[in-house]
């Protein structure tokens, strides 16, 4: 893969100017043959495992940003569900593989490490149980651990007995950390039609069908297509907007193909996907809310937001697939609320409720994400959330998640603050009304006709 000296110089010009960088490398690793009858035994092959693939993982990172002046802005690990791998030792309480993964992702410098997670679509086993009930202990009391459950899927319909445990599961985690303004809620979250090469958390883990081990990598930069939009001018229409942003998305995904594939060489690893999403964070000009805007609307979430976020997640998707054959993950456009700070300037002036960022999500690359809503919001009306944006990703065969943050103390319009990548939240209005009855029934809402492809 060659570069001319003006693509050198157009990179150049995007890290400097329009914060592009490597969100992530994210090396997965298969932690199945870590399983073990004795749980102590099986929590110290997984610390060994980790260990051993990623002992060089950040040092690698940081060398290729310095070789190639991208930053690499985070290191994280993925692993295999740990609901199959705790499956054998018929433990009751996970907690302590949770240890085991924070304790290596801490030896080896990573900032999150994924997959304490398992897949409940239709059902659970003794050890899906066992990890619901672990949840909010092992994020209260580990530092780098995401927690994430597939709960629906278009082959599957909708578990929403599942659903409505994992909401138990949310508040669970919120109160066990309301001094820290429920920050545990920040590290799990919910799928239907989870991928299995996500290198993004909280949702990162590996699948059964991926290898023993493989480096994922996730590309950002909103900030780039939104000073390409600029540069293009207010009076192009629509179709020239477009092909802007995948010409951007084609450099984006080139540069990120690039440093994947040199960094799993060096690791000794094979190289999976380039996950093309526009991250945000809450740094200023790195907003997908702003390049919402730069398309042409008022305000994000205001009308138009739906039609110039279709526009945006379509191009981005088709620039990285003339880039390259390995896009994977989640592709697109992510909408974190409190993570970007156009969409967090959205919130406080009223223009981007719950319900339009709902309509928003039928449209961006997964779902409602980093939401914040009052600790005291009832559970059927956070089950209705979640039932609604799972119903969306099973009717519409893409990939939906729910990350939502019931804060314990906090009331509609208040804010709270996490710091870093996980930035500011304002409380949003979840409504009045919620769906008791709906959330009492239980059961399972059956897979759609789109689902029986054969």
């Amino acid at each position: 893969m060659s570069f001319s000296e003006r693509e050198i110089l157009e990179t150049v010009r995007m890290v400097e100017l329009e914060t592009l960088d490597i969100r992530t490398t994210t090396l997965g690793i298969n932690l199945l043959d870590c399983a073990d009858p004795d749980l102590e035994s099986a929590c110290e092959k997984v610390y060994a495992k980790i260990l051993h693939h990623a002992k060089d993982l950040v040092r690698v990172a940081d060398s290729i940003g310095g070789d190639y002046g991208v930053p690499i802005v985070n290191k994280r690990i993925a692993v295999t569900p740990i609901a199959w791998v705790g499956a054998a030792s018929g433990a009751e309480d996970l907690t302590p593989l949770a240890r085991a993964l924070d304790a290596a992702a801490d030896a080896v410098g990573v900032d999150f490490i994924g997959g304490f997670s398992a897949y409940v679509d239709k059902g659970f086993t003794r050890a899906d149980e066992a990890l619901f009930a672990s949840i909010p202990r092992a994020l209260a009391e580990t530092e780098h651990v995401c927690a994430s459950i597939s709960l629906a899927s278009t082959r599957s319909g909708i578990n929403m007995d599942a659903v409505g445990r994992f909401v138990d599961v949310v508040l669970d985690a919120a109160e066990q950390t309301a001094d820290r303004g429920g920050l545990a809620c920040a590290k799990l979250v919910c799928f239907c039609n989870a991928v299995p090469d996500n290198p993004f958390v909280a949702g990162a883990h590996i699948a059964a069908s991926e290898p023993e081990t493989v480096l994922n990598v996730g590309v950002s930069g909103p900030g780039v297509v939104r000073s390409a939009l600029e540069r293009l001018g207010p009076d192009a229409d629509l179709l020239a907007c477009a092909e802007t942003i995948k010409r951007t998305a084609f450099k984006v995904a080139r540069m990120g193909e690039l440093v994947g594939r040199e960094t799993a060489r060096r690791l000794g690893t094979g190289f999976g996907i380039v996950d093309l999403s526009l991250a945000p964070t809450p740094a200023i000009g790195d907003s997908v809310g702003d390049v919402l805007e730069a398309i042409g609307v008022d305000r994000a979430g205001g009308w138009g937001s739906t039609a110039a976020l279709a526009l945006l997640t379509d191009a981005v998707k088709k620039g990285g697939a003339m880039a390259s054959s390995s896009v994977g993950g989640l592709s697109g456009a992510f909408i974190p609320v409190s993570e970007d700070q156009g969409m967090i300037d959205a919130v406080r002036a009223g223009a981007l409720s719950l319900a339009k960022l709902e309509a928003m999500t039928s449209v961006c690359s997964v779902g409602l994400d980093m939401v914040a809503v009052p600790g005291d919001t009832p559970r059927h009306v956070i089950f209705g959330i979640i039932a609604d944006e799972m119903a969306i990703g099973m009717m519409n065969h893409k990939t939906t998640a729910v990350r939502i943050l019931p804060v314990p103390g906090k009331s509609v319009g208040e804010t709270v603050e996490w710091g870093g990548l996980l930035g500011t939240a304002i409380i949003q209005d979840p409504g009045a009304f919620g769906c008791l009855t709906l959330h009492g029934r239980g059961g399972r809402i059956p897979a759609p006709m789109q689902g029986y492809r054969n």
